[in-house]
């Protein structure tokens, strides 16, 4: 029995080998077929990662130009803003200088509406005093005791040193001519003769100071500072004629040069306060409606009620 059995047992054993031999070519076989399916899987996969990395580098390739694009278009963009800001800074350096120009021009008109007004308010002085001294001169002469006339039968003469030239200028100094000295003053402001005029404007407040050319005067002495550039000596001027001759024709206008002034000296928030302070004080005049005007150009409001207030 022990002898069959290890007969049986080498048989089988020898079985077993063969069939080992037998299927190892076969495991051999089928482990390469899957080598072969991985490999042709990764190169696929690497096929792909190729295909992404081309499609990712045309895309980035499209979006870096859309932003050079986008930088050039912002770049133009802003240069063209900058010279649109210029431009209106220009503009508005010229509108402004036209609006100097014009109120300069309209106040020469004006001054000159102030003095024929004045020369018909002294007109009519003179022809007052004409009048009453021809009634004295037609009045009958008193009688005198014995009822005889004072000899000649002439009228009695005008007493006191100011009954024939009342109203007239003191002639301390030899003071100029008030109409004269202001006349020429205009005139050779307007021709920009401003060292002359200024002399000129000097005299009439100096020998006039309680007429009113004498506040038209100081208001021009301002206007010389301000057309100078000396827009602090400019202020003082206004300021004068804000001070020492609040009605004044010429009240307004030195207001509103005054906030000018301001604002060309870079103080902004006094200018603006100034412009509408000329707003509520003289809310009709063409002068409160420059001070709106400019007042829109800096982007600041003007409430309805500020406008009207009086």
């Amino acid at each position: 029995m022990s002898k069959t059995s290890t007969i049986r047992n080498r048989l089988l054993a020898a079985a077993l080998l063969a069939s080992v031999v037998t299927l190892a070519p076969v495991r051999a076989h089928a482990a390469s077929k899957e080598i072969i399916e991985l490999q042709t899987q990764v190169q696929q996969l690497l096929d792909m990662v190729q295909r992404l990395q081309s499609t990712m580098d045309t895309r980035f390739g499209v979006l870096q130009h859309l932003v050079e694009q986008t930088a050039d278009s912002a770049n133009r963009m802003s240069a063209s803003v900058d010279t649109l800001q210029q431009k209106i800074a220009a503009q508005n350096e010229a509108i402004s200088g036209k609006i100097d120009t014009s109120t300069g021009q309209v106040q020469s008109v004006s001054d000159s509406v102030d003095e024929l007004k004045s020369r018909l308010d002294k007109l009519q002085q003179t022809v007052q005093a004409l009048q009453g001294q021809l009634q004295n001169m037609q009045t009958p002469p008193a009688m005198q005791p014995g009822g005889t006339a004072p000899a000649g039968g002439a009228a009695p003469a005008p007493s006191g040193p100011g009954a024939a030239g009342a109203g007239a200028p003191p002639a301390a100094n030899q003071a100029p001519p008030l109409q004269d000295t202001f006349q020429a003053g205009v005139r050779d402001f307007n021709g920009a003769k401003y060292s002359v005029a200024q002399g000129e404007f000097q005299d009439v407040i100096q020998y006039y100071p309680q007429d009113d050319m004498a506040g038209a005067a100081q208001f021009y002495l301002g206007e010389i500072a301000y057309r100078t550039q000396n827009y602090a000596d400019a202020i003082k001027a206004y300021n004068t004629v804000l001070e020492s001759y609040p009605n004044n024709s010429k009240a307004a206008a030195a207001q509103l040069h005054k906030g000018l002034a301001l604002l060309r000296l870079s103080k902004r928030p006094a200018g603006i306060q100034e412009l509408r302070s000329l707003i509520q004080r003289h809310p009709q005049t063409p002068e409160a409606a420059q001070a709106r005007s400019k007042l829109n150009e800096l982007g600041v409001r003007v409430s309805a009620s500020a406008s009207a207030r009086q």
